[in-house]
């Protein structure tokens, strides 16, 4: 028998891919794997190797990512650890116009001007990415804004300002991914949340409420949706090297760093790294969970 395999059609280089709704492609995804198993007597050790790299890579290249808030900081990392990956990624940014463009062009992932607060630009941007990477297999809510406040001074717009992007958001997103994931019973949605949701913190009171929120919409979504075969998870960052954490003091970050027993700042690629653990298959038996991924600052 001979079977001649073309390395120039690598899986990275397929665009938009054709969905069923029943997601049958995940059908013909085990048919390959039992055909190859079938055939790896007849092969050489070597394409017996290529076959089934090129098999992980299928079975990531019909996964599809949305990221939200993904041109700067975690999001930015996100993106790049999903497209390095196989995913086809799509992610949306607010005003970070020439950051997003940067990152489209390094990464293919497609990006998308849309303001989480708004109802009608989530729902566009929604619809364009099911449009563009032929649905939504995971939703990552990561777009946030935070300030350095004390409680007495927070004004009922700095709040709601909070409330809608980083809570309303990611209930709007949601809500529009979803009706795609129910038809085919199976999706992924990981809400990035913060150590302070947990814990909270001092002169963050608006911000640690949301982000306290969003723990508990992802337990109840989790409730609601487990029955679907849709997993809903968060991810509870520590203090991350990002542009958010940017206004601390060398002084600050010291202490943080001896409060923190693995005794440094956290990577945005510490966070990227949890987050495309939640979206494998990995994780399919995992749903309402916060991974804490502080370096052990909040036990």
């Amino acid at each position: 028998m001979m079977i001649v395999l073309s390395k120039t059609s690598a899986c990275h280089t397929v665009g938009q891919r054709t969905r069923t709704e029943d997601g049958s492609h995940w059908q013909l995804y085990q048919n390959l794997i039992k055909k190859s198993s079938l055939l790896t007597n007849e092969l050489t050790s070597e394409t017996k190797k290529y076959i089934m790299c090129l098999l992980t890579d299928l079975e990531n290249i019909m996964k599809t990512v949305l990221i939200t808030g993904g041109s700067r900081g975690i999001g930015r990392e996100l993106v790049r650890h999903f497209a390095a990956n196989g995913y086809s990624v799509a992610f949306t940014y607010k005003s970070s116009v020439s950051e997003a463009e940067a990152l489209s062009r390094e990464t293919g992932a497609l990006a998308i001007k849309a303001d989480s607060a708004n109802e009608g630009e989530v729902t566009l941007a929604v619809q364009r990415a099911i449009d563009s990477l032929g649905g939504v297999d995971c939703l990552i809510n990561n777009a946030a804004i935070s300030s350095f406040s004390l409680f007495t001074d927070i004004t009922l717009d700095g709040w709601n300002e909070m409330v809608a992007v980083n809570l309303t958001g990611a209930f709007l997103y949601s809500k529009c991914v979803i009706p795609d994931m129910l038809k085919r019973k199976t999706g992924r949605i990981i809400n990035i949340t913060s150590m302070w949701g947990l814990v909270g913190s001092s002169c963050e009171v608006h911000y640690s409420a949301t982000k306290a929120g969003l723990i508990g919409m992802t337990k109840a979504l989790a409730k609601e949706l487990g029955p679907s075969g849709i997993t809903v998870n968060a991810i509870a960052p520590g203090v991350i090297n990002t542009e958010m954490n940017a206004a601390l003091s060398d002084e600050d970050k010291a202490v943080l760093v001896d409060e923190t027993p693995m005794m440094r700042i956290g990577e945005p690629s510490d966070v990227a790294a949890a987050a495309y653990f939640l979206a494998g298959e990995g994780a399919s038996f995992i749903t309402g969970e916060v991974l804490n991924v502080s370096g052990g600052y909040v036990i």
